[in-house]
């Protein structure tokens, strides 16, 4: 491997100069330049990025720990964090912490070891927030939280208003007659389901549709396999609901398969409300009905608010939430009785949305 040595000597200049060509820390004549990079070319030479960054004390080097990679919802923002990173002039190094509070915290020494210049974190949310504080207090990296608030008053933060998205989609199933609508969460103790959670209930108590809401609340761990489990469940409960509130698109596409396989029709039989608007979500059968988190904004805020940081534009510390919206597709329909209401009686024995109304009364609330 080429040296910087090698380099000087083919182009007939001295270490010095290379170094302020490739570090551009001094005027070179451009004939010198010429030389020194037409050197460059010919043997191949990588400057030592370790070297350089003891001298300048930076790495253009930034570090994203996310909690599951298999997630499309963390794919489509790291992607989105790697593209704002790059028109920038930064590397991201990605770590997956699989929601393993150790391997968080071992990836996080790691990161530090490589001298990133900053850090964006969506933590594990598995209950060991005091541990991550203690740790990102310890080495002091210029850190935005992403998605899960932590108490840092030290970090900045990027999130959605999760609570108001749960309320507006339970408010949407509500407004099309659904009375009984059940809840599939997230696991327990991650914030996020928790609000999205808290949404669903407060809508219920607002329209007054079901005064024992946590007898419909199911726990499906974020993962497509834990709401087809929970939407099995509930579909064999004795008074099954007419609605599901999912707190993430993947385990809306599990609560889908789910209700194919029971021979339940979405939406004639059953409405299904999911959250995040990952891209598959437009491509299911159904397409799904999902609350969208503005996840070009979340990653692109993420960094920039990061580099703020690390070019030292801004000291306190900030907190965006952002606001979700509704995306209405196909897996929601109006209740059986406001389908009845507003068909005309003279035709109602004939219509075939007649037949899944008859099909619907035995699990109407």
């Amino acid at each position: 491997m080429a040296t910087i040595k090698d380099v000087a000597l083919r182009a007939g200049v001295s270490v010095t100069t290379v170094s302020h060509v490739v570090n551009d820390t001094r005027h070179v004549s451009a004939k010198g330049r010429e030389r020194v990079e037409e050197a460059i070319r010919e043997l191949g030479y990588v400057p030592n990025a370790m070297a350089r960054s003891l001298k300048s004390n930076t790495t253009s080097t930034l570090g994203m720990l996310i909690p599951n990679s298999s997630n499309p919802y963390f794919a489509e923002i790291v992607r989105i964090v790697e593209d704002r990173c790059f028109g920038a002039g930064y590397t991201l190094v990605l770590c997956n912490t699989d929601d393993e509070p150790r391997r968080q915290s071992v990836y996080l020494q790691v990161l530090a070891e490589r001298r990133i210049d900053g850090l964006i974190v969506v933590s594990t949310g598995a209950g060991d927030d005091d541990s991550l504080v203690t740790q990102l207090h310890g080495l002091r990296i210029p850190t935005v939280l992403v998605d899960r608030e932590i108490a840092d008053p030290a970090c900045d933060l990027v999130e959605t208003a999760h609570m108001q998205g749960g309320l507006l989609a339970v408010r949407h199933l509500l407004s099309l007659g659904h009375k009984r609508i059940a809840c599939i969460g997230g696991p327990v103790g991650v914030m996020p389901s928790e609000q999205r959670i808290e949404g669903w209930r407060m809508a219920l108590a607002e329209a007054g549709a079901t005064p024992n809401a946590d007898a419909l609340l199911w726990r499906g761990g974020f993962t497509s396999q834990g709401g087809y489990e929970a939407m099995h469940a509930i579909l064999r409960t004795e008074h099954a609901p007419s609605a599901v509130f999912v707190c993430n698109d993947l385990m809306a596409i599990g609560a889908l398969r789910a209700a194919h396989e029971s021979g339940v029709h979405v939406p004639d039989e059953l409405s299904i409300v999911g959250f995040d608007d990952i891209e598959l979500s437009a491509y299911t059968s159904p397409p799904l009905t999902t609350v969208a988190q503005p996840k070009e904004r979340i990653g692109a805020l993420a960094v920039d608010m990061l580099l703020e940081r690390v070019g030292g534009k801004r000291r306190d510390a900030r907190k965006v939430v952002l606001q979700p919206e509704l995306r209405v597709r196909a897996s929601t329909a109006r209740h059986a009785s406001f389908r009845e209401a507003a068909a005309p009686s003279s035709s109602s024995a004939s219509s075939p949305e007649s037949a899944s109304t008859q099909t619907r009364k035995s699990r109407a609330p």
